[in-house]
């Protein structure tokens, strides 16, 4: 999922598994990728802010103006997450405070586009998930969310859109939404979830 939110979005005839999202991912090693792919994988990841930058703690702004300049925002955050093997997307994962997501669940799909989604409506069966995300390399958490749910929102030219989904779906769309209101699976998990992912992070970050 960013959100996606990542489930890694796999070679042509690989098929992801349902279980991780960004929403997210089972990340696939550098060297398993041919050359042009990490290449622009990590082109497009040098883009996406990371733990520590104040923008994925903070809430997006509704969109107004449904213009080219926004059509091309969301062309551009497409192919960010398609060459970052993601299959979720938030724009402010970018540092852009709009509220704009964009996901793909299978790799054979069109990319699908959320400007101003709200959660309507939330089924009572819950479900507990691996969780990964593209603003959080190399943490993996379980979180709970529901099976089920309705999302209204608007297309890139301001049409009116509702999606029922469930499953895979219906997490990715939650765990990208989450981005747009500053919430990270950090702050879904459980402490010691929680606890373990920073220290990693860091790690990580002291290495770099």
């Amino acid at each position: 999922m960013a959100e996606a939110l990542q489930q890694q979005e796999m070679e042509d005839g690989d098929q992801p598994d349902a279980t991780d999202e960004d929403s997210q991912s089972d990340e696939r090693s550098e060297s398993e990728l041919d050359p042009e792919r990490a290449r622009r994988r990590a082109a497009a990841l040098a883009h996406v802010r990371t733990f520590g930058d104040p923008v994925l703690k903070s809430k997006a702004r509704p969109v107004e103006r449904f213009d080219e300049a926004l059509r091309a925002e969301i062309a551009h955050m497409g192919a960010l997450m398609h060459d970052g093997m993601g299959i979720g997307l938030a724009a402010t994962q970018l540092g852009v405070l709009h509220r704009v997501l964009v996901y793909r669940v299978q790799q054979e799909a069109p990319i699908a586009t959320l400007v101003n989604p709200v959660l309507d409506w939330k089924g009572s069966e819950q479900e507990i998930g691996e969780e990964g995300c593209l603003s959080l390399p190399g943490v993996h958490v379980d979180v709970e969310r529901p099976v089920h749910v309705r999302v209204s929102a608007q297309d890139e030219r301001g049409d009116p859109i509702v999606v029922e989904a469930s499953g895979l779906e219906a997490r990715v769309i939650q765990h990208e939404v989450d981005h747009l209101d500053g919430v990270l699976i950090l702050d879904r998990t459980s402490r010691e979830q929680r606890k373990q992912a920073i220290r990693t992070l860091r790690e990580a970050q002291q290495r770099a």
